[in-house]
Order: C-alpha cells, then sequence, then structure tokens
C-alpha cells in the first residue's frame, strides 16, 4: 500500500478506529480530517447484510438528496418531438437521439446521468456494452427510463443520486461537500441510509445494515452508529 500523506496521517489520529460515532459527531470529524485544499465530497459506504447474486436480494434505486450533492449533473435526453421540447424546458443539457447514439459510439461521453424515454430503448440498449461498464445505462428502477421527462431531469438537478449493492454487499453513494452546513449534510445521510432501510428485501435474513462509514474523498473512515436511524 502507497504511504499515506503527513496530512492524513495527522487526520487519523482525531479518529477512534474502534468507536461508532452517531451520525452529527462522524459529520463534524469528516469535516475535520478532510486533509485536501479542494472542497472534497463526503461519501458514505454501507455494508449490507443481503446476498447480491440472488435476485431477490438486489438492492438499487435512486432517491433526491434534500440538500444535493454539491454538484449539477450533465443530464442527456433521449427522446423525441413533443418529449424531447419537455426535457429541453425542464433544463436537460443535450437533447436528441440518433445523433447522441452516434457521438458516444464513438467515444463522447460528456455527461453524467442519462434519462430516455421507453420507446428510445430499443436504440439505446444497442449502446450497452458501451454504457454498462460505466454504470450509465438508463433504467426502470433508477427512474431514468420514463415518459415523465420533466420530472427526472428536475429531480437529478436537484440532487438525485442512484444507489446500488455491489457483488460485495456494498453501497457507496456521496452525501455532499466538506463546505456543507453539518446540518445538511446529517440530513442527506439520514435520507439515504433512511431509504436503504425502507427498500430492505424481504428475503434478507439476520442483520440488514452492518456497519455503516461516513469519509471525504482524501480523508479517513469514520464509523457510524446504525440503531438511531429509520426507514423513510
Amino acid at each position: 500500500m502507497a504511504k499515506k500523506g503527513k496530512k492524513y496521517q495527522e487526520a487519523i489520529k482525531l479518529v477512534d478506529r474502534s468507536a461508532q460515532y452517531e451520525a452529527n459527531e462522524a459529520i463534524e470529524l469528516v469535516k475535520k480530517t478532510a486533509p485536501a485544499k479542494f472542497d472534497e465530497t463526503v461519501e458514505v459506504a454501507v455494508r449490507l447484510g443481503v446476498d447480491p447474486k440472488k435476485a431477490d436480494q438486489q438492492v438499487r434505486g435512486a432517491v433526491v438528496l434534500p440538500n444535493g450533492t454539491g454538484k449539477t449533473q450533465r443530464v442527456l435526453v433521449f427522446a423525441k418531438g413533443e418529449k424531447a421540447k419537455e426535457a429541453e424546458a425542464a433544463g436537460a443539457d443535450f437533447v436528441g437521439d440518433a445523433d447522441y447514439i452516434n457521438k458516444i459510439n464513438q467515444g463522447w461521453f460528456d455527461f453524467d446521468v442519462i434519462v430516455a424515454t421507453p420507446d428510445m430503448m430499443g436504440e439505446v440498449g444497442k449502446l450497452g456494452r458501451v454504457l454498462g461498464p460505466k454504470g450509465l445505462m438508463p433504467n426502470p428502477k433508477t427512474g431514468t427510463v420514463t415518459f415523465e421527462v420533466e420530472k427526472a431531469v428536475q429531480e437529478i438537478k436537484a440532487g438525485k443520486v442512484e444507489y446500488r449493492v455491489d457483488k460485495q454487499g456494498n453501497v457507496h453513494c456521496p452525501i455532499g461537500k466538506v463546505s456543507f452546513e453539518d446540518s445538511k449534510l446529517v440530513e442527506n445521510l439520514n435520507t439515504i441510509i433512511g431509504t436503504l432501510l425502507k427498500v430492505k428485501p424481504s428475503a434478507a435474513k439476520g442483520i440488514y445494515i452492518k456497519n455503516i462509514a461516513v469519509a471525504s474523498t482524501m480523508g479517513p473512515g469514520i464509523k457510524v452508529n446504525s440503531n438511531n436511524f429509520t426507514a423513510k
């Protein structure tokens, strides 16, 4: 492992690695231990007691964070006719059909999220081999395959984030920036954990939320007490 920098070494001294902090204490520590000069992203990592190999234990969806993520997402919408006009009016950055499919095939990726109307998925689906590995494929479960284009674009712009359990049973999500007020980061954290509790698969047995940790981009992980969150 690469040796961590001096600032990181100083930051780590502030964290009791054996402790589980309350949400507000954890967020306070994240801000104190963010060593970089830039405005770091704050992320939460949640270990779930699910078996991701089983279809009935998949955890995937999207949620609008009440205070956004601090990053404005660039939205590409695949739509035609009235739905294309609706997307433009809602503030989509790029709207089109075959022209953008060709651009992506040629290696263009200047966007963060794709929304597609269901009638476009026949064509968009052909991009699966390039969009899939990057996690950019539109999906009905995350609200990105929909005829409600205006709502989808507005939610993404307002701070909608996708969550998906990985092969190890972990979910990673941004909850804002170090520059956010503590209360806003705590509220975003509560929203993410509350959503994960709400979508708990009925097939999941035993302890569902095994552990929670928050960290800034360059800072150490800080464990959070998982007992005080409620489903939202």
